[in-house]
């Protein structure tokens, strides 16, 4: 039997993968959190195969709970399951140490195939993904190495456009609203900018912001 552990801050997320779960012969749904932090405590008492996570959560990004879940049960195999599907996303969830990436659009076979892969330690990436990474591993071969370093080439064009929104001294809920998008979305892109860049704290971030001409562009 194959135990898997869900995390999704989304109540009818994980009401919806439970019931997707349920009917699948040789998996059990063995637990759920609404949170990095949750998770963790969970796997003090309950350790699965497959943890099945969101890249977006409450308190720290499913990247950073990814590394956290691998660096204290190296047994546990991470798959994400995820409406994120930029490069960015998918290429940090990897470096992390994530044995697969899925959309949320996914197929209950799709689904069903990738836990069971994962949990018998081969990767799995669904169709959309593999051709994302594929796309970008022919576009980085094209492109001349020196370019590359270029710290632009590191952030999505979302994360670019929340750092020069954040350079300019907008907050999280005005970043938001100038972007359409939810304040704790700002908060994760930020995390990740900082992750990307090795930076520590904001303090750092406005500084290399304005250094490197975010303002004003």
């Amino acid at each position: 039997m194959i135990k898997v552990i869900l995390v999704d801050d989304h109540q009818l997320v994980r009401d919806g993968i439970k019931a997707l779960l349920a009917g699948m012969e040789g998996i059990e749904v063995t637990g759920e959190a609404s949170s990095g932090n949750e998770m963790l405590a969970l796997l003090n008492s309950n350790t699965p195969d497959v943890a099945l996570l969101d890249i977006s959560l409450p308190d720290i990004s499913g990247i950073d709970l990814c590394r956290k879940i691998i660096a204290q049960y190296p047994e546990i195999k991470v798959l994400f399951l995820s409406m994120y599907t930029t490069e960015d996303y998918i290429f940090n969830a990897i470096k992390a140490g994530a044995k697969g990436y899925l959309p949320k659009n996914i197929s209950r076979n799709e689904l069903f195939n990738a836990v069971k892969e994962v949990s018998a330690g081969n990767e799995y990436y669904s169709e959309t993904i593999s051709n994302i990474i594929l796309k970008s591993y022919i576009r980085k071969a094209k492109t001349p190495d020196d370019e590359l370093q270029d710290s632009g080439e590191l952030l999505s064009k979302r994360e670019t456009e929340v750092l020069r929104c954040f350079a300019e001294g907008l907050s999280n809920p005005q970043i938001a609203e100038k972007l359409f998008i939810s304040t704790r979305t700002v908060e994760s892109h930020k995390n990740h900018i900082m992750q990307k860049l090795n930076l520590k704290t904001q303090v750092e971030l406005l500084k290399y912001a304005i250094k490197n001409g975010f303002t004003g562009i």
